[in-house]
């Protein structure tokens, strides 16, 4: 036990370190490379959000893998997330009528949203009984709505940061699927989530 809380505590410094050292390389960059003073605030704004956004909640799925089940848990998480997604496109178009957020994404409905959150429960059900039998219900329950949530939540804030620049897709490198972050967002928000449900509630047993 302690031999694994000294090797997390370690990793933990780690990723501190990486992100300190990263944030302070760009703000000199930044200090000594002003073009416009009235936009500097803005831009360091955005670098800080650059820096919370992907690299501080992404550090997550690190943190989860060392933990006991560590793999179990990152497959359970993009199980919750991937069968969650695919349920609230496919409840969405087919049954959608009341719009979620429609400043945010128009596309997105309160029923997709509700479908999205049960098929994040099937996912946790596929999940206990194909790789991860130590989850009980009240976990199953927990994780899927939980997580699904903040993957959905993820997902929202994607679009909207997407809507507020005025492009379509994060990047082009998956043709058709929008850029990297398109894949990521959903994991993003849950990944924090998971990470501390596993190590404060389910290890803490």
């Amino acid at each position: 036990m302690l031999q694994g809380f000294v090797a997390l505590s370690n990793t933990q410094v780690l990723l501190v370190f990486w992100l300190s050292t990263g944030f302070i390389a760009f703000a000199i960059r930044f200090l000594f490379s002003v073009r416009d003073i009235k936009q500097s605030a803005t831009e360091v704004a955005l670098l800080c959000t650059g820096f919370a956004y992907v690299p501080l909640l992404l550090s997550h799925l690190v943190l989860l893998r060392n933990l006991p089940n560590g793999v179990s848990w990152i497959f359970l998480m993009l199980l919750i997330v991937m069968s969650g997604d695919t349920s609230a496109y496919y409840v969405g178009s087919s049954l959608g009528k009341r719009k979620l957020y429609p400043i945010v994404s128009p596309n997105k409905s309160v029923e997709g949203a509700i479908g999205g959150l049960c098929g994040s429960v099937v996912g946790t059900v596929i999940a206990k009984v194909s790789f991860f039998p130590e989850l009980t219900v009240v976990d199953c329950l927990a994780t899927a709505l939980v997580m699904g949530s903040l993957g959905q939540v993820g997902d929202l804030f994607e679009s909207l940061l997407k809507r507020s620049f005025g492009v379509k897709d994060s990047g082009t490198i998956i043709p058709g699927h929008g850029g990297i972050l398109d894949r990521l967002d959903s994991v993003l928000f849950a990944a924090p989530a998971m990470y501390y449900y596993a190590y404060l509630v389910f290890t803490a047993r």
